[in-house]
C-alpha cells in the first residue's frame, strides 16, 4: 500500500506549472554523486524528476548545469574551500531546472572517495526567509561592484557575524538543525531527541563561551590589585612587614592563577575553547547522517533505473557513509563530554585557587586592623579584591552548572 500511494504521488509530481517553482515534496529528499571536478556520476529519481533532466543530460554533465543565475558565487566559493579540506558543509542552495523552474534545497555536501556527494532537503525554516534575503542582497553587490567570489564570501561571513554565527560551520550546523527539525514538525513526526539534545547543547556551549569571555574579564581587571596592594603596604609598614609579605604572597597567587587560567582557558585549544567546535562538528554530523539515512529510504522506495547507475550500488555508497559518519558523530559526542568532565575539574582547580587568595585577602584584611593606621586606601583595595573573587566565583558556578548540563545532555 505504501509503494503504491508513492508511485501515486510520483506521478502527480511529474505534472509541473509553467512557471514558478519546481514540485518538491517536504517528505522527499534527494542526492546526487560526482567526481573530484563536480561531474554527475549518478543522483536518484526524485534529483531527475525536480531538475527535469533526462538522464542522458544529467550525467557527465557539470554539477553547475543546475545553478540559478540568482546565487551569490560567495556561496560556491565557501563550498569549494571547504569540501576540498575533506570537511563536510550545508548551504542553501537556489537551483534552476531544464524548463526554468527554481527550486530551493538545503544541501549538504561531503567528500567521498575521489569524489563527492550531495543530499538535498526542501528547506521550510524561518531561517530560510531570512537566508533568501541575505543571498538577494549579495547577490546585487556581486553583481553592481564585479567582486570577486573570495570578496563576496568575506563579507558573507561577515553577515553571519552580525546574525551571531562567528564561523560558517557554526551556521551550517544550526540551519541543518532548524531545516530537519521543520521537516519533522512539517511531517508530523517527532523530533530527533540526538539532535534536541544537541540543539540545547549548543545553547549550553554559546553560554559558556560567554562565561568564560566574562572570567577572562575579570581577571584581566584583577591583575593590576595586587600591585597596588603591595603599593599601599610599602606606604604602612616597614619592608618585611607583615601586610607587605601577603600583598607578596597574594600577588604570587594571582600570577600563578593568571598563569594557569591562561593555560587552560585561553587560546584555541584549551578545553573552554574546544567543546563549541566540538559541538558544533558533532551537530552537522548527526545531521548528516540522517540526511544520508533518508536518502537510503528513499531509494527503497523509488525503484526506478538510475540511468546508467545501478540502484544497490548507490545504496552500498550511501549506507557505508552513514556507518562512517555514525563512528564520527560518536566519536565526536564523546570528545564534548570529555571537555565536559575537563571543564568541572578545571573549575574544582580554579575554585581551589579563589579560596587560596581568599585566604590570604583575609588575613590582610586582619593584619591591617592591628595597625595604627591603616587607612582607607587599604580597606578600599581589600574591598575590591573581594569584589573580585565574589564576581570569579559567581562565574565559576555558572560554568560548572553549564557544564553539567552539556554532559547530562549528552549522556
Amino acid at each position: 500500500m505504501e509503494l503504491w500511494a508513492v508511485t501515486i504521488q510520483d506521478r502527480r509530481q511529474e505534472f509541473r506549472p509553467t512557471s514558478g517553482e519546481a514540485p518538491f515534496n517536504l517528505d522527499e529528499v534527494f542526492f546526487s554523486r560526482t567526481d573530484a571536478r563536480g561531474v554527475i556520476e549518478s543522483g536518484n529519481y526524485v534529483f531527475r524528476r525536480v531538475a527535469h533532466y533526462e538522464w542522458d543530460r544529467l550525467l557527465g554533465a557539470p554539477h553547475k548545469i543546475i545553478r540559478h543565475p540568482d546565487m551569490p558565487r560567495a556561496v560556491f566559493w565557501l563550498l569549494w574551500d571547504t569540501i576540498k579540506q575533506g570537511r563536510p558543509i550545508g548551504a542553501y542552495v537556489k537551483n534552476r531546472a531544464e524548463d526554468g523552474l527554481y527550486y530551493w534545497v538545503f544541501a549538504v555536501v561531503m567528500p567521498n572517495g575521489d569524489g563527492y556527494l550531495s543530499a538535498r532537503i526542501k528547506p521550510t525554516s524561518p531561517l530560510f526567509r531570512t537566508v533568501e534575503k541575505e543571498y538577494a542582497a549579495l547577490r546585487e553587490v556581486e553583481l553592481t561592484e564585479k567582486i570577486e567570489p573570495e570578496e563576496s564570501a568575506r563579507r558573507l561571513l561577515a553577515r553571519l557575524a552580525e546574525h551571531g554565527f562567528p564561523t560558517y560551520a557554526e551556521f551550517a550546523a544550526h540551519a541543518l538543525s532548524e531545516e530537519l527539525t521543520a521537516r519533522d514538525t512539517g511531517l508530523g513526526r517527532p523530533t530527533d531527541p540526538r539532535m534536541d539534545a544537541l540543539r540545547d547543547t549548543m545553547g549550553h556551549a554559546e553560554a559558556l563561551k560567554t562565561e568564560t569571555e566574562g572570567l577572562i574579564r575579570d581577571f584581566n581587571a584583577m591583575r593590576t590589585v595586587p600591585h597596588n596592594l603591595r603599593v599601599i603596604a610599602s606606604r604602612m609598614e616597614p619592608t618585611g612587614g607583615p601586610i607587605s609579605t601577603l600583598s607578596k604572597n597574594y600577588g604570587i597567587m594571582s600570577r600563578d592563577m593568571f598563569e594557569w587560567f591562561e593555560a587552560h582557558v585561553l587560546g584555541e585549544d584549551s578545553n573552554f575553547s574546544s567543546i563549541q567546535s566540538s559541538v558544533i562538528q558533532t551537530l552537522l554530523i548527526q545531521g548528516l547522517s540522517r540526511l544520508l539515512n533518508a536518502c537510503d529510504l528513499q531509494l527503497t522506495f523509488e525503484r526506478r533505473k538510475l540511468g546508467h547507475t545501478d540502484l544497490e550500488t548507490e545504496r552500498e555508497i550511501l549506507r557505508n557513509l552513514v556507518d562512517a559518519y555514525k563512528v564520527e558523530a560518536s566519536k565526536a559526542i564523546s570528545l564534548v563530554q570529555d571537555e565536559a568532565r575537563r571543564i568541572l575539574s578545571a573549575c574544582d582547580t580554579m575554585e581551589r585557587h579563589v579560596l587560596g587568595l581568599s585566604t590570604t585577602r583575609v588575613m590582610c584584611k586582619i593584619e591591617g586592623a592591628r595597625l595604627p593606621q591603616s587607612g582607607e586606601s587599604l580597606t578600599d583595595i581589600i574591598g575590591q579584591l573581594k569584589v573580585f573573587q565574589d564576581r570569579i566565583s559567581t562565574r565559576l558556578d555558572r560554568i560548572m552548572h553549564l557544564g553539567n548540563e552539556i554532559r547530562d545532555r549528552l549522556g
